[in-house]
């Protein structure tokens, strides 16, 4: 082993001298499990962390950040990919902040849709619940509506044509 080696993969201790949390500390830090910093390193949504001499990843104050970054980025329903782009976006400082506002413009739109879909969905259930007795009958409308297709759907005796008789 030649000495710059050991400058290039230093002890634990002198990892934490120089300022390099280990894993667990930096996911105390960020509040990202040491899991989850594992998996996005594993898929490269971050770089591969430094190592100690005895293979512990290290990480900077700066890669801290970063995971707070992606944990905000996550928590406003950002997918990966997204927070990739919002990475890039984030590390180039000669970057046009159109680019950022239309990414999360997009994205507000996309939750703007689902949550429509989603009041929809519930003021369905709640109707079907409404209807339903909830006792001990075996009707149920709930179970009924569920039974049917889907509107706009066909059933599939509808989508298959049963070709006719020639005479």
């Amino acid at each position: 082993m030649t000495p710059n080696t050991r400058a290039m993969r230093p002890e634990l201790a002198d990892a934490r001298q120089q300022g390099f949390h280990n894993i667990g500390e930096a996911a105390d830090l960020s509040g990202v499990s040491a899991k989850m910093i594992r998996h996005y390193e594993s898929i490269g949504l971050i770089p591969e962390a430094g190592r100690t001499f005895a293979g512990y990843r290290i990480y900077s104050d700066a890669d801290v950040h970063r995971f707070r970054f992606i944990k905000r980025a996550r928590a406003l329903g950002f997918s990966i990919k997204q927070i990739e782009a919002l990475l890039g976006l984030w590390s180039n400082r000669s970057r046009a902040s159109a680019e950022v506002k239309k990414l999360a413009q997009e994205h507000a739109d996309a939750l703007s849709l689902k949550i429509h879909e989603m009041q929809a969905m519930q003021q369905t259930l709640q109707r079907l619940a409404s209807l339903c007795h909830g006792d001990h009958r075996p009707e149920c409308p709930i179970l009924e509506d569920l039974a049917m297709p889907s509107p706009g759907e066909s059933t599939k005796a509808e989508r298959v044509q049963v070709p006719s008789k020639k005479v």
